[in-house]
């Protein structure tokens, strides 16, 4: 049998998306900026991708702009609203726990002379509203925090601080990674007090090199890439369109699932109970809230005295298919910051795998991953005592 509870970091692409994508390739592959037919029916697609999106985030179809993905979302989030603000000050606030995608452009601004703020959390992996609004100050001009943390799936109430920013100073940009939170959370940017979200395709049965930033209109805010001046200047260069095409439908598939929630729900609550009955499993992030306040589809876990990379790969070898920690994090070889901001015990740090599920696992799915753990560990310990 084979489990694959890696879906945080990437997912299978559903059968209408890859048809959609095909369909593009083969029939309607001409370039959306020409203006004859073909050109005409390619750009349907952006379109048509743009409009449905943008159904679901009540917001108005120009303010999508397509990207590669969630990486490059965030990059045109904060390099370019730094840019564009930076007369009015040179002053960023995010968090300890956000992704690279994330501290690494805040790092490259860091370098061109921005001032930085990394404020902390809880040991559930929340920041305090009232920690945000102390932190803010005149220059301050953009917040940046993700929805969903991608490693141990906190959650944290964008609404609350969003407001929070915004009664300090209206003209803060706030900025949201909803890169683990599209498709599982209904996300209105309006309603929420955002002016720039990122999400990505591929986690959400879209095909890799696929995401998007929200822009709110009239957010003051400069492109990345220029040449051709494609999506109304914002990110110059000829479409994907199979990819947009692609991450369109299956956008509307996945908010489409009725019950989606409840079942990732289920099934994290009935890995979690098997987890907690192992000797020395411990859960991370979730030891002061309900289950149900944490995202739906993550579980941190820390397996007492195995390194992560070894159970990893003894998992495999079973065919369950599981991460330690971010699969980006494969990049950064030092142990993860995000444990380390919510308190996990350095013994601990690299001893932590990650479990993610999609509206296709099963239980059957679960259940076998809980067995060969069950059948994994005791040997496993066996041979690092020797």
């Amino acid at each position: 049998m084979e489990a694959y509870l890696d879906n945080a970091a990437t997912t299978p692409v559903l059968p209408e998306a890859c048809d959609i994508m095909l369909k593009v390739m083969k029939e309607d592959y001409g370039n959306p900026s020409s203006k004859h037919t073909k050109g005409m029916a390619a750009e349907r697609y952006i379109t048509e991708a743009a409009e449905d999106i943008a159904a679901l985030m009540k917001c108005q179809p120009k303010e999508i702009v397509f990207t590669s993905g969630g990486t490059e979302a965030n990059n045109m989030a904060l390099l370019g609203a730094a840019a564009a603000n930076a007369r009015k000050g040179k002053h960023i606030i995010t968090t300890r726990i956000e992704h690279a995608s994330v501290h690494e452009p805040l790092a490259r601004l860091e370098e061109q002379g921005f001032e930085v703020t990394y404020l902390p959390v809880n040991s559930d992996g929340i920041l305090d509203a009232d920690v945000l609004a102390d932190a803010i100050r005149e220059d301050t001009i953009l917040v940046s925090v993700m929805y969903v943390n991608n490693e141990i799936g906190s959650v944290q109430d964008i609404g609350r601080l969003c407001s929070v920013a915004k009664e300090k100073d209206s003209s803060i940009l706030f900025h949201v990674d909803a890169i683990q939170a599209y498709g599982k959370y209904k996300i209105i940017p309006k309603k929420l007090g955002a002016d720039l979200v990122s999400a990505s395709g591929h986690k959400i049965h879209a095909p890799k090199g696929s995401g998007f930033l929200y822009v709110k209109d009239k957010t003051k805010i400069y492109p990345l890439i220029y040449g051709g001046g494609q999506q109304r200047k914002m990110r110059s260069g000829t479409e994907n369109v199979p990819a947009i095409a692609g991450l369109g439908l299956a956008s509307k598939i996945i908010y489409g699932m009725e019950g989606s929630t409840e079942k990732l729900y289920n099934l994290k609550e009935k890995l979690t109970g098997r987890l907690k009955k192992i000797d020395g499993v411990t859960i991370n992030g979730a030891g002061n809230i309900p289950l149900r306040e944490t995202a739906p589809h993550i579980i941190s876990a820390n397996f007492e005295g195995i390194r992560s990379e070894v159970l990893l790969h003894a998992l495999a070898a079973k065919g369950v298919f599981v991460s330690s920690g971010s699969a980006c994090s494969s990049n950064h070889p030092e142990l993860s910051g995000t444990l380390k901001a919510i308190g996990v015990e350095d013994a601990l740090l690299d001893s932590s795998l990650r479990f993610s599920f999609s509206v296709f696992t099963t239980e059957e799915q679960v259940d076998y991953a809980a067995d060969v753990l069950e059948e994994e560990l005791p040997v496993l310990r066996k041979f690092t005592r020797r």
